[in-house]
């Protein structure tokens, strides 16, 4: 889908993510804080898929892929990686100018395109065989998180799947004064939210348990609300 050359593809990405984030300044509060979060070292995430992308995906034909609130960029190369055309939107340009490299090294950069946009009002006509938000979840800044949820439901072709995976409970014990009140979304909260109607079969609404690693390498076992649902027509 997406045509160029390695040095072409990391210099379009990232102009296009500064114009957007000019012109797009829906959230500013949101997009500032995220920007000094990301400047606060190279790398926050992994770089890893999350693993509920990895298992869910696991036996889909490849097609376009939409994934929400891409951060630097983990979930999309890994989707290109897989075959599939993928566009990645977030608020950062500095997340997805490392998205946009990453791109590059992994060699998928010809099925990739990273977008910097407030996501309650970006919008495109394509329609996409898989729309996915992986912990799309924003503290201490909120963002209208239900809002974009139905909003994404819309972007999924006939026939496609929409993944929406979060934090179900504190991602580790040390939280941060300002998520002490914070509600950790429930499946059945995602599914108010996406408010899908009979076009659709819901296939997953669970919680799953997972063992992650603390900054300081020790395991622990979080939980990941996961909806999973089928646009049938």
């Amino acid at each position: 889908m997406h045509t160029h050359d390695r040095t072409a593809a990391a210099a379009a990405a990232a102009a296009a993510a500064t114009a957007t984030a000019t012109a797009t300044d829906a959230t500013p509060s949101a997009r500032e804080w995220w920007e000094a979060r990301y400047a606060e070292r190279d790398g926050i995430w992994s770089g890893r898929v999350n693993a509920v992308l990895a298992s869910v995906t696991w036996g889909l034909p490849v097609g376009r892929a939409l994934d929400l609130g891409c951060g630097e960029g983990g979930d999309v190369v890994w989707l290109a990686g897989q075959g599939w055309d993928v566009t990645g939107i977030d608020l950062s340009v500095t997340a997805l100018q490392r998205g946009s490299r990453a791109a590059v090294a992994t060699g998928v950069e010809d099925r990739t395109a990273f977008v910097a946009a407030d996501l309650a009002r970006w919008d495109t006509a394509e329609r996409f065989d898989l729309v996915t938000a992986s912990f799309l979840q924003s503290w201490p800044v909120e963002i209208p998180r239900a809002e974009i949820l139905r909003r994404a439901a819309g972007f999924v072709a006939s026939g496609g799947h929409l993944l929406v995976t979060a934090h179900a409970a504190p991602p580790h014990d040390d939280l941060p004064p300002e998520l002490h009140g914070y509600r950790f979304p429930s499946p059945d909260d995602d599914l108010a939210a996406l408010q899908l109607d009979d076009r659709w079969d819901v296939l997953v609404a669970e919680v799953r348990p997972r063992t992650a690693a603390t900054p300081e390498g020790d395991a622990h076992e979080v939980l990941d609300s996961v909806v999973l649902a089928r646009r049938t027509r």
